[in-house]
């Protein structure tokens, strides 16, 4: 079932990522614009966030494999309307609608941590958010390689095929989960505010990985440009080949969720900030050939991949523990909260490299884990000071 769910989230979630690479030609067969050819991926994320924060607290009020297969054929026919598209609006219309339905990935992670005993949820929670971040990792070279070999039309057929296929599967093996005394929908929403407001947990941990998905969606906003500019020469194929190197940043997702078991979340959460500082300053301070400067980057990118899938776990995992009633609510303002964080990284990252280069960039990249690895030392420094007044002592406990 977990394999399964780890499956699940990594097919649906790649939805969103498909139309970054493939911008150019969408425009060019849909008359689109250049100045309004970066709608395609902002419509597509904004559907994500409104779902967010309106579909996914549902999670909490209805049977849950029921709204999974709902978003799932919502999102299987935006898909293959995105694929016959041959104008403007509707292909943005149906931009937004994938976002909107692809949510369903965020029932599903906290379906991993109701089917899950709390001494194997970390675990279990990081090979759901693996197969998710595969998704992300795969969704862009898989997009440019079955559009250099067919055509973009061919990548949302192939999505809303794959995706109807799941919703057959899913129906087939999830179980139903009914939440127990649900709320009126009114009030699911309106509590979202104050549970943000009253845990502290929750507002940290969205903190940590805003941070860290900053510099995630920086790099790899920046690091194609640069990768297809002079200094490397690289062909939209060779990109995409760097791209799936990357992923094997990924196998940190399981690692992360067994320290968190273990009661090892808050050294892990430094060990993952501190890759994200690494993996930046990294190309920094590596100077030498092409060939040399194209291996440091590969690495680079293997790093920051595994800081920031080890950060969603321990994030997620910290997070599906304050209680199942509330997993879902909590689960969408997290990820709408680190979703902004990624907005800002990737804006943020093609103004600096356009205007300041590449070195400036990676400077800004740097400095969102940074910035984490700071507010870090504060709740490290609290947990001091909490561990020596609980004994009389002086003398610290473990935790």
């Amino acid at each position: 079932m977990i394999s399964l769910l780890a499956l699940a989230t990594g097919l649906i979630v790649a939805n969103l990522y498909y139309a970054q690479t493939l911008i150019g030609p969408i425009s060019a067969a849909t008359g689109l614009s250049p100045d309004a050819a970066g709608l395609i991926v902002t419509l597509t994320q904004v559907g994500y966030a409104l779902g967010l924060l309106f579909i996914v607290p549902l999670g909490d009020l209805v049977e849950n494999r029921k709204l999974v297969l709902v978003l799932l054929a919502a999102t299987a026919a935006m898909l293959a309307a995105a694929a016959f598209s041959t104008s403007a609006w509707l292909f943005l219309a149906t931009s937004l609608g994938i976002g909107l339905g692809s949510v369903a990935a965020q029932v599903l992670v906290p379906f991993a941590a109701h089917l899950s005993a709390e001494r194997t949820r970390g675990q279990n929670v990081g090979k759901v958010v693996s197969g998710l971040l595969l998704g992300i990792m795969l969704a862009r070279p898989a997009a440019s390689l079955v559009a250099d070999h067919f055509s973009w039309h061919a990548v949302y057929g192939g999505a809303a095929v794959l995706v109807t296929a799941l919703a057959f599967a899913l129906r087939t093996f999830l179980p139903q989960r009914q939440p127990g005394a649900p709320l009126p929908y009114g009030r699911v929403i309106a509590s979202m505010w104050q549970l943000l407001v009253s845990t502290p947990v929750l507002r940290r941990r969205a903190a940590y990985h805003a941070c860290m998905f900053a510099s995630f969606s920086l790099f790899w906003t920046v690091t194609p440009l640069m990768l297809a500019g002079p200094a490397f020469g690289l062909s939209q194929t060779e990109i995409a080949v760097f791209a799936l190197v990357g992923m094997a940043g990924a196998v940190a997702s399981p690692v992360a969720g067994r320290l968190a078991d273990r009661g090892h979340t808050l050294v892990a959460t430094a060990a993952a900030l501190l890759l994200g500082v690494a993996s930046f300053a990294l190309p920094m301070v590596v100077p030498g050939s092409r060939a040399l400067a194209l291996g440091t980057l590969v690495l680079a990118s293997i790093i920051l991949d595994m800081g920031v899938a080890a950060n969603l776990v321990l994030s997620q995992r910290a997070i599906f523990a304050l209680g199942d009633s509330v997993r879902s609510r909590l689960n969408g303002i997290f990820f709408a909260l680190f979703f902004a964080g990624g907005a800002t990284g990737s804006a943020l990252g093609t103004w600096v490299f356009a205007h300041q280069g590449w070195n400036a960039a990676l400077l800004a990249g740097m400095a969102f884990p940074a910035v984490a690895l700071a507010a870090w030392v504060g709740e490290w420094a609290g947990e001091r000071r909490s561990c020596h007044a609980q004994v009389p002592s002086g003398r610290p406990i473990r935790k």
